[in-house]
């Protein structure tokens, strides 16, 4: 069963984006990370999910196209917002370098066309069984 919500909040719910093969990278991402690095995210999740924004840029912040970082040093989690109060959080990764990799950013821009075009057919949640 896929876990889909990654934290439910008063303002928004945050989902973690799954691929067409069933896979998240972002979750497979986050739960390789020690305890202190997840409760960071998590922390930042609650933030925004109940609170409905950030207003620290270092710790969100918008990166041009409609995708947003979540920012636990020293990671980044990419995401956009969908309609219903969601966001969906599509790849993640440790920052290196100063700029956001245009790779990382090409990674979260097709998740969210995937991920528009299988809401619209109504095929992107699985049925529960």
């Amino acid at each position: 069963m896929k876990q889909y919500i990654a934290y439910k909040g008063n303002v928004f719910t945050i989902e973690w984006f799954y691929n067409t093969k069933g896979q998240s990278s972002a979750l497979e991402y986050f739960q390789t990370q020690p305890k202190d690095k997840q409760r960071k995210l998590l922390n930042l999740f609650r933030l925004m999910g109940d609170q409905g924004k950030i207003f620290d840029e270092t710790k969100f912040r918008h990166e041009d196209d409609k995708i947003y970082a979540f920012k636990p040093q020293p990671d980044r989690y990419l995401c956009f917002f969908f309609r219903g109060k969601k966001i969906i959080v599509t790849n993640a990764f440790t920052k290196k370098t100063q700029k956001l990799p245009a790779a990382e950013k090409e990674l979260a821009l097709k998740a969210r066309q995937s991920y528009e075009k299988r809401m619209k057919e109504g095929s992107y949640y699985e049925e529960e069984s």
